[in-house]
């Protein structure tokens, strides 16, 4: 029987096409875990004082098309207006090389973050690229691989000032004339630090004290400033420079790093990427070369592969949060790796000159319309500028900003006295003459007449940028298409193979929850539109927070936070206002597991908690009795508890409710992280089994993609006395807690995705989703026992959604350490499980709801040749230095070279199971030095003379 009839989907329920095992695999492997029924199976592994299977209701599922009907309905309700409101936000024409077989290509969208770097050197030359565009186009000397978005990454850019600044001063300046939800964000940051903002003009900075300085270049009037006495006083300060800067601008202007800044910040969302309503976009951090471990966020770097040939890899991972916890530079865990890549192909594909001229043609209106309108009697607030004017229209102002509405065009109210006005690349001379026509009432335009310049003949932009041959290859269709096929086809994504990584829940990101995204009633708006041009957003927005209240059981819900570690940071400022609102200001410890993501700590640190590590039992469950004497040591000052529910060990620990019991007892609030949460859709509810605040992660439960290491979402619920403390909005600073993303939404222009997929699933299909996760799993632990030792299970002997192998054993025995099964499982085709977290010397597995029987069976069969390999090791049959492990994995030059000097065969080293034969992936290079790329720091593209 084939797969197909033995899953027999039926095209009406789209539940089937999710899930991957069909009724007979249920079943099978139902059997092999000993069990004859799901519901006798879950109730074994979830304890019985938090299951509630029946709560449910989100409605029954609707098929493919009738959910895509239902929500273009939607979509339709968004009035689409030709937006000049610019902030950060323009316009932009993807080109659709790159929208066809980037942002709509399931090949680059479900890959996960290049962790394992071997089978991922297509999105790594891809983020690569953008790091050297970021660099050459600011004159900074290193970038990061992207952050959340520019108002995000000024507040990391305060962070890291504070951090390296030798200035003792507790004030960071901040120019009045920074976009407004810059400013907001960094109010928000700053508080929990005690850092204090001090808000004026730039001259004003001149007699101030402070450690770090932000500047917006152009400013958010448009005008182009010499900052160089600025930067030379902030550096006779000890304090640092930052510069919030547009990067097309960037090819006209004099570059930041020109100015002697120490930091450039900003967003690369107009180069190719849909403003989506607020997002997702990638922001980007550049600074010196001497801050490097500072630097927050990922870096990809170059390396050397076991051949000596070059090999891209994250670099300088012990910044990071997952290793350095609260000490880490940064909570931050996904980026927007995807929208990075977008904006790096966009800078490719154009090359300097394509990018220059497009500079050109935006300011040339931009000039044409400013003569125009001062022709008309009207006086500019800057008479220097790239893209953005702001026009003096004085009583006129509401006048001429309803007739710009009636016509469907949205201008921007500076204040009661003047409008602003941005161009960007998709404007036409038409659309300038109807901009031109606001000012004069629309009466005839009088004769053209464009400004010679408005660019200060100090601040004209003298260097070259993007001189590297990748950003001059590529500049016919066919080179690009050919280009972003070579580098799709380096890299595992889910496309290819199941990715099986514990706690990242790698499942189906079905097409049709993808479709909507492109759709420009979604993509086109503005994030800063009027509401009652958004009617289609709103009431998206509504339906999904009510069904995610539905789904948590928690009071209300905020979609504002756009990454996990941006919901952790949320709902403890959550946490920490309310306890600060009932006037207990020393409540200031969190207590956190030790098995903990390193997100949790990172993100108690930034809220300015003091963290309190708790032990876990032999069995990886929280230890009540070490919990109970902190919580009881600790009770005047305790703020919050953050625990992973399942466990960050893949189980369900039965004493959550006394868990949460206690810390109430105490007065602390408990903070259930989400990061689990795919274990527990239509089971229970953190809501009502003891949870305060929660954060979820549409990346992996409510199946948005990873885009190779974001974008993400993380929303947090909150139970009713928390409801006021969630992030506040960017129209209402005045909350008791601000805005943590630049925008209301976050990254807005992805919430189709989850409404799609929780319609499509309706009540029964995300309930049995959940089922199918954690029996999948069981099914793996109950076929590789014997083989490898499952680390943990439940008192059922049961475990969770992902469950942990312990390889540690085999150091001893064949001198085989996780790394090398990580490797050669790159040999079999696929993507190594989480490799050495949270216990070092593990691997944790997840296979998710989505994979079939067929795809399982693979994996384990995979795992169990691997162990069958190491045997010929442990038994002396193969070299334990010179073996398939050690050398793996294995490349298609090294297999088809002239020498071998290994003593097993080539055909064992590339072709170990049959599988292979029809469906070989080659891996583009060999095992990567880790250690060499960090001593040998190089993190932007690398011609060969310099490798070498």
């Amino acid at each position: 029987m084939t797969d197909k009839e033995n899953n027999s989907p039926d095209i009406e329920f789209f539940s089937k096409r999710h899930i991957g095992p069909g009724k007979r695999e249920i079943a099978s492997m139902l059997k092999k875990v000993g069990y004859d029924n799901l519901d006798e199976f879950i109730t074994s592994v979830i304890p019985e004082d938090i299951l509630f299977d029946s709560k449910l209701s989100v409605g029954p599922e609707k098929n493919e098309q009738e959910a895509l009907l239902a929500l273009k309905k939607i979509a339709s309700k968004n009035e689409s207006y030709r937006s000049y409101i610019g902030q950060g936000y323009y316009n932009t024409f993807t080109p659709g090389v790159v929208l066809r077989n980037v942002f709509e290509n399931p090949g680059w969208y479900t890959s996960y973050t290049p962790y394992q770097p071997e089978i991922s050197q297509g999105r790594l030359e891809a983020l690569i690229n953008y790091q050297t565009m970021i660099c050459d186009l600011t004159a900074m000397e290193i970038a990061n691989a992207s952050l959340l978005d520019e108002a995000t990454s000024a507040a990391e850019a305060m962070a890291l000032s504070k951090r390296i600044a030798k200035s003792k001063s507790n004030t960071f300046f901040v120019d009045e004339r920074c976009f407004s939800q810059t400013i907001n964000v960094l109010k928000t940051r700053a508080k929990p630090l005690g850092i204090d903002i001090k808000i004026g003009s730039p001259k004003e900075s001149l007699t101030q004290d402070y450690f770090g300085i932000i500047l917006q270049y152009p400013s958010g009037e448009g005008s182009l400033d010499d900052y160089t006495p600025i930067v030379s006083e902030a550096h006779d300060k000890k304090a640092l420079a930052i510069f919030a800067t547009d990067l097309l601008a960037l090819t006209l202007i004099k570059a930041p790093g020109e100015f002697g800044a120490d930091i450039a910040i900003g967003s690369s969302q107009r180069f190719g990427v849909p403003m989506g309503f607020g997002g997702p976009h990638a922001a980007f951090m550049a600074t010196k070369e001497e801050h490097r471990r500072s630097l927050p966020g990922r870096i990809v770097g170059a390396s050397i592969d076991n051949h000596g040939d070059v090999a891209y890899r994250l670099a300088l991972q012990t910044r990071e949060q997952h290793i350095r916890r609260e000490k880490a530079t940064s909570n931050i865990c996904t980026a927007q790796a995807l929208l990075a890549i977008m904006a790096g192909f966009y800078a490719v594909y154009h090359g300097a000159e394509g990018i220059k001229a497009i500079a050109k043609r935006v300011n040339k209106n931009t000039r044409y319309l400013a003569g125009v309108i001062k022709d008309n009697g009207y006086k500019l607030k800057s008479e220097t500028f790239f893209d953005t004017l702001v026009v003096i229209t004085n009583n006129e102002t509401e006048d001429i900003f309803n007739r710009a509405s009636t016509k469907k065009i949205n201008l921007r109210k500076v204040d009661n006295k003047s409008l602003g006005v941005s161009l960007d690349e998709t404007v036409s001379r038409d659309d300038i003459d109807e901009i031109a026509a606001l000012f004069n009432n629309d009466k005839d335009l009088v004769k053209e007449q464009i400004i010679d310049s408005s660019i200060p003949s100090n601040l004209i932009r003298k260097s070259d940028y993007l001189k590297h041959p990748t950003f001059s290859r590529y500049q016919t269709e066919t080179e690009m298409l050919r280009y972003i096929k070579k580098l799709c086809d380096k890299d595992i994504a889910l496309d290819r193979a199941m990715i099986p990584l514990g706690s990242c829940t790698m499942k189906l990101n079905a097409t049709s929850e993808m479709l909507p995204v492109s759709w420009p009633e979604f993509s086109s708006i503005h994030p800063f539109a009027p509401l009652e041009q958004v009617n289609g957003y709103i009431q998206l927005i509504k339906e999904l927070e009510e069904m995610l209240v539905n789904i948590t059981g928690y009071s209300s819900i905020s979609l504002q936070p756009n990454a996990g570690s941006q919901g952790e940071y949320a709902g403890l400022l959550a946490i920490d206002a309310y306890h600060k609102d009932r006037g207990d200001k020393e409540r200031n410890i969190c207590l956190i597991p030790k098995s903990a993501h390193g997100t949790n700590p990172a993100s108690a640190q930034m809220v300015g908690m003091k963290i309190v590590a708790i032990d876990c039992d032999k069995h990886g469950n929280i230890d009540i009795k070490d919990l109970s004497a902190k919580a009881k040591l600790h009770s005047e000052n305790l703020s919050a508890l953050m625990i992973t529910y399942p466990s960050t060990h893949g189980v369900f620990e039965t004493t959550v409710r006394e868990v949460c019991s206690l810390i109430h007892k105490y007065g602390g609030l408990v903070y259930i992280d989400g990061a689990n949460f795919n274990a527990m859709v239509g089971l229970c509810y953190p809501g009502e089994f003891g949870g305060d605040v929660s954060h979820l992660n549409l990346h992996k439960t409510f199946c948005i993609p990873h885009g190779g290491g974001g974008p993400g979402i993380g929303p947090i619920g909150v139970v009713k006395k928390l409801e006021k403390f969630l992030p506040g909005s960017h129209g209402q600073v005045d909350g008791l807690v601000g805005p943590v993303s630049a925008t209301d939404w976050g990254s807005a222009s992805l919430l189709p995705i989850s409404w799609m997929y929780i319609k499509m699933m309706g009540s029964e299909g995300l309930k049995r989703s959940t089922q199918i996760a954690i029996l999948n799993t069981n099914y793996i632990a109950s076929r590789l026992q014997g083989h490898y030792e499952v680390l943990y299970k439940g008192e059922t002997g049961l475990v969770a959604h992902e469950c942990i192998i312990d390889v540690r054993p085999l150091k001893e025995s064949a001198d085989v350490e996780v790394e090398d099964i990580a490797k050669r499982l790159i040999d079999y085709g696929f993507h190594a499980p989480t490799m050495s977290w949270p216990v070092a010397g593990t691997l944790m597995i997840e296979p998710t709801e989505s994979e079939s029987l067929y795809e399982i069976d693979r994996f384990c069969d995979a795992m169990i040749s691997i162990r069958k390999e190491i045997r010929k090791i442990e038994s002396g049959d193969l070299d334990r230095e010179n073996n398939m492990l050690k050398n793996a994995p294995h490349t298609a030059r090294h297999v088809s070279s002239d020498v071998w000097e290994h003593p097993y065969s080539r055909q064992l080293a590339a072709y170990p199971s049959n599988d292979l034969i029809e469906n070989k992936y080659w891996p583009p290079v060999g095992r990567v030095d880790n250690v060499y790329g960090d001593r040998n720091l190089m993190c932007s593209c690398p011609s060969m003379d310099e490798f070498e």
